[in-house]
């Protein structure tokens, strides 16, 4: 993409392969990287960009598969300038930038219950977009506002009602990016709440390929909630249980691989393209239907140029 672009103070590199930004470790360049200096910064920038530029944040590429062809537009990654963290009374506000695990940790210390950010993968802004949940919380239990520039480069903040949070669902305008949220949490005992985190943790280590490449949850539960945790949790409209159950727990397409401990997530096993790992959850969606009836929706994001 041949264009003036404006002159920000933060980094723009042009043609930047994406790979290395993404935790399956696959996609193509993007015509144009921005990781912005900080929020002004980014405001100005997209107020001055030619406005047919498409746009797209990506976070730390946790649930994010680009495909091999790239990005056409300007790709935009928020790094040191959004990931602070501010704790008073029973508020947390976060930068988009900052990981949910780190937010979750800084939280208990101070003694407010974010607990269940500590085994989600990723960013708040990703957790925000995507109303992350895990144990039977989840983001629109606790967020109060975020902070988003418009396309246009106008600063807006919107209540957590504005966002219209669902199961793995926000509605945020195309081209807009969150820069921070703001959360209420309840007050708990630091030890105890830590002591929980690590319960978390032995829990998913024990059940998801921590130590693989992969995306997280590839799919949504078609019941639409996540995990509970609890002994009374229903597992048969999980999507792992689903894929299970159509015998595909391991199930292998060029180096793309449906997990052995955990058949809902899709691992990057042996040098696979985005687009073997795309072709494998297409399978898996098609042997459901044809197993189960039920139509998996893809929880990973897919975005770019096959």
């Amino acid at each position: 993409m041949t264009l003036d672009m404006p002159q920000p103070r933060g980094a723009l590199t042009p043609n930047r392969p994406l790979a290395d930004l993404t935790w399956l470790r696959v996609g193509g360049p993007a015509d144009w990287l921005f990781q912005p200096a900080d929020q002004d910064d980014l405001a100005a920038f997209l107020r001055d960009l030619d406005p047919a530029v498409p746009v797209f944040p990506i976070g730390v590429g946790s649930n994010l598969i680009v495909r091999d062809g790239g990005i056409r537009g300007l790709v935009i990654r928020l790094g040191r300038g959004f990931n602070g963290i501010a704790i008073a009374g029973d508020t947390v506000v976060a930068g988009a930038a900052a990981l949910d695990a780190h937010v979750a940790r800084k939280a208990a210390e101070a003694g407010l219950d974010l607990t269940f950010l500590r085994t989600i993968p990723g960013s708040i802004g990703g957790a925000v977009r995507m109303n992350a949940g895990c144990y039977g919380a989840y983001v629109a239990d606790h967020l109060v506002s975020v902070r988003a520039v418009a396309r246009d480069g106008a600063v807006h903040d919107l209540t957590a009602a504005d966002l219209r949070l669902a199961y793995r669902h926000s509605e945020i305008p195309e081209g807009w990016v969150l820069t921070e949220a703001r959360f209420r949490a309840e007050a708990g005992d630091p030890a105890e709440l830590a002591a929980r985190m690590e319960d978390q943790l032995a829990r998913r280590d024990a059940s998801q390929p921590t130590r693989e490449r992969s995306a997280g949850s590839t799919f949504r539960n078609p019941a639409g909630f996540s995990s509970t945790g609890r002994a009374d949790d229903s597992h048969e409209l999980k999507a792992w249980s689903l894929i299970d159950a159509a015998g595909l727990r391991g199930h292998r397409l060029g180096g793309a691989q449906m997990s052995e401990k955990h058949p809902n997530f899709l691992l990057n096993a042996d040098g696979a393209t985005a687009a073997e790992l795309e072709a494998l959850g297409e399978l898996v969606r098609q042997r459901v239907r044809e197993t189960s009836g039920h139509d998996l929706q893809w929880e990973v994001i897919r975005i770019g140029q096959p």
